[in-house]
């Protein structure tokens, strides 16, 4: 411990004067902290608090003088010993060898007692069950200082191996069991991020107020609990609500078992929900790729459409509509799979997008219910991303706020991504979604929404199934699948589509979340490129006149755009002719083109428009 915390410990007066001048420095400088004996911090702990001011540290070293006058260094160490914060919820020595080696403190070797010692200054940072090369890297320096300070032989020093530690105890920070389990656990990561530590959890008296709206919480879970209900157990499912003009997370469902995986936060490809980052990428391009822009629909060799998805001629608006694979395929090749990735992290997809082949268009990249949520709250909110987060504010026992999303330069300022005019050209592609679907909203609510199914390698399964979707002031993304990325089906034995079980979560949460709150509109539609027509999917654009939009005057920053001429109410189109149950080659073949192994799907079998996303 001396070897980690203080090697003058017995010989100084209790303080260290060039610790405290160091420490002066660093919080004239905008810094905090530094220089602590082990005395000076057991004063800390015990009686003045951890509040980083220079009158803390004048009163800390004052009374750390006084307890070294009376008691002795060796009363000092043990009553620190006893009290200090270890991490894994252990305070003192015994209970952290109990929590970190499962046995008493006496039975500790050197290698094990430099573990502990490197624990303190840092406790949430250093654990080797969370990082073990950080963890490494402290143990060296706390034996190093043993052998510089002659309390450890050098030849004991290099026979001696980093121990092994038992699993953390994740009941023991009081993590519920339930749902909310998932909730406490990612709010907890969320403060170690910003620097606020288990340590500061257990000792400061932290009043943490989250974005999480308890109704929403409570419906999300209610939604999802309800969905499941009678189906196979080996179904999963998560989902996450966010505040597009925030990006504060309202809602948060990674499954009933609190102590177990968070599917929230849970990778997986992500099928046709990938299909708007195609369309943002083309609307960046130069000449922009415009919903009115057409392309042939039909099904090639090695590629297909899902059931009743095909068209002849279709354009992009038509295409996300009833999910058409073939027309998105051939716009990712036209862009280029790298502007689709790109589009797709400026919305808010963190997962690695590398080595893009023109399958990411249909979801051949794995991705998060979270970040999903996110990257669409992003549209939403006019191409202005938020950094999704549960912590809301953190203030401490006595009124000092440590953190606030809202403050000046916090997290809820957001950053401009793309365009809003862009923005809300790609909510336009994906405004008839729902209602294509089946999934439109109570009291017809615009919506922009996107289903998406994963192909299993088994023909007529599913092994993934989605539903994301958005209003201006509510964006929420639902998953369904299993642990063993194996096929999905309902009880009855169907399998599991978007536009089913993951559908009907999202559109529950959807309506009861929205229920008492105004119908929202979004901004007017200013096309950008050629417009999209007026023809109803299954009818060729082009043998349709389209309206020739009125051109625009040139809008400079102090003029507002003109609103739109209202657009001609749309017809339904003509029943599609029954087809067989069709896949996504991308997301197992070759990345497109090249024909795979023939298969014979079932006819039977519907899994909404969008099989393979």
């Amino acid at each position: 411990m001396l070897a980690a915390e203080d090697r003058t410990f017995y010989s100084n007066p209790g303080f260290d004067l060039t610790g405290i001048l160091r420490a002066v420095w660093n919080q004239v400088q905008g810094g905090s902290g530094g220089g602590s004996t082990i005395t000076q911090q057991y004063v800390k702990n015990a009686l003045v608090g951890d509040e980083y001011s220079l009158w803390r540290k004048y009163k800390e070293v004052v009374l750390a003088v006084k307890i070294s006058q009376e008691r002795t260094k060796d009363e000092i160490l043990g009553d620190y010993l006893n009290a200090i914060y270890f991490g894994r919820g252990a305070y003192g020595i015994q209970s952290a060898s109990q929590a970190y080696f499962g046995k008493p403190v006496q039975l500790l070797d050197p290698s094990e007692g430099a573990l502990l010692a490197g624990l303190i200054q840092s406790p949430s940072r250093w654990d080797p069950a969370r990082n073990p090369d950080r963890a490494v890297e402290r143990w060296n320096f706390v034996l190093d200082g043993m052998v510089a300070q002659g309390w450890l032989d050098p030849a004991e020093r290099a026979a001696v191996q980093f121990p092994a530690t038992i699993e953390p105890r994740r009941a023991a920070a009081g993590v519920p069991a339930d749902a909310n389990g998932h909730v406490v656990t990612a709010v907890t990561a969320e403060l170690d991020a910003l620097g606020i530590t288990s340590e500061d959890l257990a000792q400061e008296g932290l009043r943490i107020t989250t974005t999480i709206d308890p109704e929403r919480q409570q419906q999300a879970v209610e939604a999802a609990q309800a969905a499941l209900e009678g189906q196979p157990d080996d179904l999963r499912s998560a989902m996450v609500a966010i505040d597009p003009q925030t990006g504060g997370i309202l809602a948060y469902y990674g499954g009933d078992n609190g102590l177990g995986l968070d599917y929230a936060r849970v990778q997986r490809l992500a099928g046709s929900t990938f299909k708007p980052f195609v369309v943002l990428a083309g609307l960046q391009q130069d000449p922009p790729v415009g919903l009115g822009e057409t392309f042939d629909g039909e099904e090639v060799p090695g590629l297909r459409n899902a059931e009743g998805a095909d068209c002849d001629r279709c354009d992009l608006k038509q295409a996300m509509t009833v999910s058409n694979n073939v027309v998105f395929n051939t716009l990712a090749k036209q862009v280029g799979p790298e502007a689709v990735a790109a589009a797709a992290r400026a919305a808010g997809i963190t997962a690695p997008l590398d080595d893009p082949n023109e399958g990411i268009a249909l979801g051949n990249k794995e991705v998060s219910a979270l970040e999903l949520a996110s990257a669409y709250a992003t549209i939403a909110g006019g191409g202005v991303w938020h950094q999704p987060h549960l912590v809301s504010e953190v203030v401490t026992a006595d009124g000092r706020v440590l953190f606030s999303a809202a403050g000046a330069g916090g997290i809820t300022e957001g950053e401009r991504r793309f365009p809003e005019r862009v923005a809300r050209n790609v909510v336009e592609s994906m405004l008839e979604v729902a209602e294509q679907d089946g999934l439109s909203l109570p009291g017809g609510r615009p919506v922009a929404a996107k289903t998406g199914t994963v192909q299993s390698r088994f023909d007529g399964d599913n092994n993934d199934a989605w539903m994301a979707g958005f209003t201006p002031s509510l964006s929420t993304s639902v998953w369904i699948g299993t642990d063993m990325n194996s096929p999905i089906r309902t009880a009855s034995g169907e399998p599991i589509s978007g536009k089913t079980l993951p559908g009907e979560v999202w559109r529950t949460f959807m309506g009861q979340a929205l229920d008492e709150a105004p119908v929202e509109t979004f901004p007017p539609y200013r096309p950008i490129g050629e417009a999209a027509s007026d023809a109803p999917p299954g009818v060729d654009p082009e043998a349709t006149p389209t309206p020739t939009p009125t051109p625009e005057p040139v809008v400079t920053p102090t003029e507002e755009p003109p609103p739109p001429a209202p657009e001609a109410p749309q017809e339904s189109g003509a029943p599609q002719p029954e087809r067989p149950r069709e896949d996504d080659s991308l997301l197992f073949g070759t990345g497109g083109g090249a024909p795979q192994e023939t298969r014979t799907p079932p006819s039977t079998q519907d899994c909404s428009v969008t099989p393979c996303g």
